[in-house]
Parts: C-alpha cells; structure tokens; sequence
C-alpha cells in the first residue's frame, strides 16, 4: 500500500508541484509559518537521495563515453545561463528577476531530467552521467558563471557560494554514496521511496518559496512566467539542435535536450535564500521554473516517445 502511494506521488510529481504552487498563490498567508531556513535540509535530502540511487556504471559513462558527457555539460553550462541573461534583458526584468533567472541558468542539470529521459525512450545512462557530472561542477561553475553574468551590477560572494553547494549539494550526495557502499540492502529498499520523498520535498520549496512572494508575483507575474517557461522551451530545443548538429544519435539528442532545458530550480531559489537576500523576487524564477519544468517535461517526454514510435 505504501509503496503503491509513493508510486502514484512520484509518477504525478508535477501535479503536486503545480497544486503547491496555487495553494501558495491562494493562501500564502496559511503558510507564513514555514521558514524559508528549511530549504537546504530539504535539499539536502533530494541530494542525499540522488547519492543512494547512483551506480558505478553512472560514472562508468563518462569515462567510456567522454565525448557526449562533455557536449551535454558544456551546452549546459553555455546554453542556460546566455538564455537567461538574453530572455532578462529582452523582458526588461528588474534586477532580483534577473538575478534569480540567472541562477536558474548557471545550476547543474535537476533530478526530474533523468525520469524524463527514461520516458522520452533517451540515452539514460548518458542522463545520469551528464547530472552527475554537472553536480559536480556546479560547486565551482555555478559561482562562477553567476558572477560573470551580473557580478558587476550585484555583489557576488562567489566563495559564500561555492561552500553553499559543496555543504547542500556535494555533502549529501557524498553522504548518500558511502551509506549505499556500507549497507547496500537497506538503501535497495530504500530507493523505491525516495523519488516520492524527493517529490515532497520539492514541492514544499515550491510551496514555501512562492506564499513568501504571492503578493508580488500576483501583480506581475505574468512577464515571469512567460520568460520563465521560454528558458526552459529554448533550452530543450537548442540541446536538441546541438546533438543534431553533432551528430549524435536520437536517443543521445533526447537526453542532451532533456538535461540542458531542466535545470536544479530548488538549488537556484536555495541559493537566492542564502545569497542575495537584498533581493526577495530572485527566488520566485527558481520557483516557477520548478512548477513548469515538471509539466513540459512531461509533455516533451510523450512527443519524443510518440516521434519514436511512428519512426519505428
């Protein structure tokens, strides 16, 4: 019964994201008392999650297959942040809008990609190399593409940053990795509930995120929404576009399109909490991306299946 509960949460994860979202937007203040302090452990636990779910033959990837993990994460690492600053300026968002879709764009590929992956019929194995990879890197790249994309309008703390992720991210993955290693039958049970776990858990960052700023995103936040989900859309069609013009396989093209349009949203607003306080709204983008990210990847998950199918 309860397996069969965390199975229903995991599999409809953007319907309870989306729900999240509008019970923050309908009664923010209901939830006033929820801390935005919370964010980090909630996001240690996702991460803490991901380390238990890795297997060797995830990293085996990038060493067998180099050469797609560094096209995927160098388009990754280019492909975000460049949209976000391009689609900031051309909706002429105000500072903390930029700076929150900004760090949407420098942060490693999200959890939710490799699911989506598995159901758009992409190369899996190439998806979870390509997250892993990217996580790893965020520590430094993240920091650093932050503070070349807005550094000389806002104050940086590239390092406060990089410990940030290294004690949120790296940490509980690290973590994750030695409990598998020390007791491999207690995390083989315990992976079956912890895509619903993480499910949870991203939808209360969503829900916290959001009723901290209802008011303000009710007044203008269409223009946030519509820039939001267009950074998501592009990133999903020029990863495309760059396996094609690679000439990389199709199911290869779908995890590079895939891992490049969904990024780690929780991370973005987590660090917009931690960092740039001075600017409440820059945790809204990683928010909204969050709700979004979720319904187009399932939408773009069943086009790619469908196109498959027909070629076949």
């Amino acid at each position: 019964m309860i397996l069969r509960l965390c199975k229903l949460i995991s599999d409809y994860m953007g319907v309870l994201v989306l729900l999240a979202a509008l019970a923050a937007l309908a009664w923010p203040d209901a939830f006033s008392g929820i801390k935005p302090t919370v964010i980090n452990p909630l996001l240690g636990v996702i991460m803490f999650g991901m380390g238990m779910a890795l297997r060797t033959d995830d990293f085996r990837v990038v060493f067998s297959r180099p050469k797609d993990v560094i096209i995927g994460c160098l388009a990754q690492f280019t492909v975000m942040p460049l949209l976000a600053l391009g689609l900031s300026r051309l909706f002429s968002l105000d500072e903390a809008l930029t700076v929150g879709m900004v760090l949407v764009g420098c942060c490693p590929g999200g959890t939710a990609s490799n699911v989506i992956t598995y159901l758009a019929k992409g190369d899996l194995a190439l998806s979870v190399g390509m997250t892993a990879t990217s996580t790893l890197l965020a520590p430094v790249l993240t920091p650093l593409l932050v503070w070349l994309s807005v550094g000389k309008s806002v104050d940086v703390d590239v390092a406060a940053m990089l410990l940030s992720i290294l004690w949120v991210v790296i940490l509980p993955i690290a973590a994750g990795l030695v409990v598998k290693r020390l007791w491999p039958r207690f995390s083989d049970r315990a992976t079956d509930y912890l895509p619903a776990v993480s499910s949870l858990a991203i939808a209360l960052i969503v829900l916290i995120v959001i009723s901290a700023s209802a008011h303000r995103l009710l007044l203008g936040g269409a223009v946030i929404i519509v820039a939001v989900a267009l950074h998501n859309l592009c990133g999903l069609a020029l990863g495309w576009l760059i396996g094609r013009v690679m000439r990389l396989p199709d199911a290869k093209r779908r995890a590079i399109s895939i891992e490049v349009g969904m990024q780690n949203s929780g991370l973005a607003s987590s660090l917009a909490t931690l960092h740039f306080a001075a600017y409440p709204m820059a945790t809204i983008p990683g928010a909204v991306f969050s709700v979004w990210h979720n319904i187009s990847g399932a939408v773009v998950a069943r086009l790619y299946a469908r196109k498959m199918k027909n070629e076949e």
